[in-house]
């Protein structure tokens, strides 16, 4: 059975674990490189995710399988300049053999859940370029673009 929760302090061993997993994925897609540097917003350290595991304004979920984590996500509620919130998901990810199962899902529906019950007048969540999984996944998860990134490298080595 696919379930999602809050993730403790106890999580955070495994979290690390799959968000080091995360950066390895992405950091060999088109943009990965940049990602790793500009937008991971969860660092992979026990430090930082305890942190982030003890915020108020911020939500780490854990995705299981009969029990075993085999996911997790992360949300922050944003304060915009008009005064409304905006919840932003730096993380989202299920190991491999775990996908196409519903844990994603379980997730992502935690994470919402969290906006909803912040406030927020929205969720964002960042895709790279290629990674068409990922943009589907949150397309049926009702997410739309609403912004394009464009990049232009300028240490003549191409892609970021």
């Amino acid at each position: 059975m696919d379930d999602a929760r809050r993730a403790t302090a106890a999580d955070i061993p495994r979290i690390l674990e799959l968000a080091r997993a995360l950066r390895d994925e992405l950091r060999g897609l088109r943009g990965g490189e940049l990602w790793e540097t500009r937008e991971r917003r969860v660092d992979p350290s026990a430090e930082a995710l305890r942190t982030l595991v003890e915020r108020d304004g911020a939500c780490v979920a854990v995705g299981t399988i009969d029990g075993v984590v085999v996911g997790y996500g992360t949300v922050e509620v944003d304060e915009l300049g008009d005064g409304t919130r905006l919840g932003v998901i730096g993380d989202l990810y299920v190991e491999p053999g775990a996908r196409a199962v519903g844990v994603g899902e379980c997730i992502a529906e935690h994470l919402l859940a969290h906006c909803r019950q912040a406030g927020c007048r929205g969720i964002d969540a960042l895709a790279l370029p290629g990674h068409r999984a990922a943009k589907n996944f949150f397309e049926r998860a009702g997410f739309t673009a609403r912004a394009l990134v464009m990049h232009k490298d300028l240490r003549g080595g191409g892609t970021p």
